[in-house]
């Protein structure tokens, strides 16, 4: 997904189906930036890395929905602008420095224009997020939220050697499994809460899964294997195989809202 100055029309893309039970999750989908933030004062190719998206987690996930036939809502701005995956209050949610980079239109941000990004972006993402639960939940569906993320091979000059990960708080009614499942395929070196941790208050899953009990899973996949279209589609499959699988297993105690309680601080 290239770089685009642009006005968003909304912060969100959301992928419609039948009320299945996944709901698929892509806080980092995008690298949009609207026009009169004037990319916030970086290059294209800054814009065009990881530091300003999570490169082809936006693919996968709609090839995910389509083939696990789901609804999906995927982020249509940069986390640039203001991180979905953070907490309002985390001093990281607005970056004034990200990868070492200095990003001049944060650096001086106020907190007007703090309000105006989260009004604009943040909340309504979210507030779709909560729509989408809520109506299945009024429907007596227990949805399970699965949230994609994509990280870099490399990081500080250090090779990271997981391909897939698997993060997960306290609830591992899913990560269990497909720990389980991934390891004994041993097709993709599969790390554990790598290479960040599946708890951190206010995240995404945090607000609307771990808090109220539902069900959930992040996966990262290390972006080069989802780079291209062919990378997306292969992995695509293969997770959803495998996903599929752990539902079915699990199948009534995903059933079910259970709070588990959370790890994070």
């Amino acid at each position: 997904m290239g770089n685009k100055e642009q006005d968003i029309t909304q912060p969100y893309i959301i992928i419609k189906s039948d009320k299945t039970r996944i709901l698929l999750i892509c806080d980092h989908a995008s690298n949009i930036i609207p026009s009169k933030y004037a990319n916030l004062g970086l290059s294209e190719k800054l814009l065009s890395e990881h530091i300003s998206y999570d490169i082809g987690a936006a693919g996968l996930t709609q090839k995910m929905a389509n083939l696990m036939n789901s609804q999906a809502i995927l982020s249509n701005f940069s986390r640039l602008l203001i991180d979905p995956n953070r907490s309002i209050d985390d001093p990281t949610s607005i970056m004034r420095f990200a990868d070492k980079f200095i990003i001049p239109g944060n650096r001086s941000i106020t907190d007007q224009d703090a309000m105006l990004r989260i009004d604009q972006f943040y909340n309504q993402y979210h507030n779709k997020i909560e729509e989408v639960i809520i109506s299945l939940l009024n429907d007596n569906i227990v949805p399970i939220l699965i949230s994609i993320h994509s990280f870099t091979r490399k990081f500080r000059d250090k090779i990271r050697p997981w391909e897939i990960s698997i993060l997960w708080d306290s609830d591992d009614r899913i990560s269990a499994s497909l720990i389980d499942l991934l390891e004994r395929d041993n097709n993709y070196v599969i790390g554990n809460n790598q290479p960040y941790k599946g708890y951190l208050r206010g995240d995404t899953l945090y607000t609307h899964a771990t808090s109220r009990g539902l069900p959930h899973v992040l996966i990262e996949i290390r972006n080069d294997l989802i780079a291209d279209d062919d990378g997306q589609e292969k992995i695509a499959n293969y997770l959803t195989k495998k996903l599929c699988q752990v539902i079915s297993i699990n199948h009534k105690n995903l059933s079910k809202m259970k709070y588990y309680g959370t790890k994070s601080i």
